[in-house]
């Protein structure tokens, strides 16, 4: 039977690195982002390895677009899903708290937090009812340590990791595994996007110094979905080597 796996802002970086990944590991693939054209090419990209690829443009910062979209898969892929990877998230802007935009602030609690919640809340009934399954919740190193300007994005990774947490204790009767990985710095569209389409600003933070890239963190992915069901991968933090804490770089 084919397991699924549930990958939330698939359509690039980490979240379409990590889809290429547990393909190969023989997962079918339920892949969500709100850019379906990627989501698309994507799947095209996969077909000949992945048993199975489901693909939706998904909002989850709409609590009932994320409820009617799981409802409505297949009574199999439910019954199946054995895999949620909360991907789905974003930094937008980067200001001293009196000047940041309330915008910006709103997106990015709604994304990364709120979001998480809706899209776990409707996948974890299908898991409790086998008594089985794994979650992994992609925080930051921004979730661990703060850093100037980027006060309400680490405040969501700081309450993601805090909810890893919770949700580890609350789903233990179930079987249900919980794991979180935090990256430093890595080149996606994470920049590109934190700065609204700015490429100068975007690409100046990684110069100087080799970042992670998404294939890295896919990697580590890899790897907790492959532990046996008596191992449970708690909370990973992958940096740069030429990264020792959430502001301090070794440049060439």
């Amino acid at each position: 039977m084919v397991k699924y796996a549930f990958i939330t802002g698939a359509s690039s970086g980490f979240g379409a690195a990590i889809a290429s990944s547990l393909a190969k590991e023989g997962y079918g693939l339920i892949l969500t982002a709100r850019r379906l054209d990627r989501l698309v090419a994507l799947k095209e990209t996969l077909a000949e390895e992945s048993p199975d690829i489901i693909i939706g443009a998904l909002d989850v910062r709409d609590c009932l677009a994320v409820d009617a979209w799981v409802e409505q898969l297949d009574d199999h892929v439910k019954a199946n899903l054995s895999l949620l990877v909360n991907n789905a998230g974003l930094a937008a802007g980067r200001a001293p708290i009196d000047q940041g935009l309330v915008s910006d602030w709103e997106q990015m609690i709604d994304a990364n937090l709120t979001g998480l919640l809706y899209v776990s809340q409707a996948v974890i009934p299908l898991m409790k009812a086998r008594e089985e399954g794994l979650i992994i919740n992609i925080t930051s190193i921004a979730g661990k340590e703060a850093y100037p300007q980027g006060n309400v994005y680490c405040a969501t990774k700081a309450a993601v990791d805090q909810l890893t947490k919770g949700m580890r204790m609350d789903l233990l009767p179930f079987g249900i595994r919980v794991s979180s990985i935090a990256p430093g710095a890595a080149e996606t569209e994470f920049s590109l996007v934190r700065f609204k389409g700015d490429e100068d600003q975007a690409s100046a933070v990684y110069q100087g110094f080799t970042p992670l890239d998404a294939k890295d963190i896919a990697d580590a992915v890899q790897f907790i979905v492959t532990r046996p069901p008596h191992v449970s991968i708690h909370d990973l933090v992958i940096m740069p080597s030429a990264q020792a804490s959430a502001t301090l770089f070794r440049k060439d």
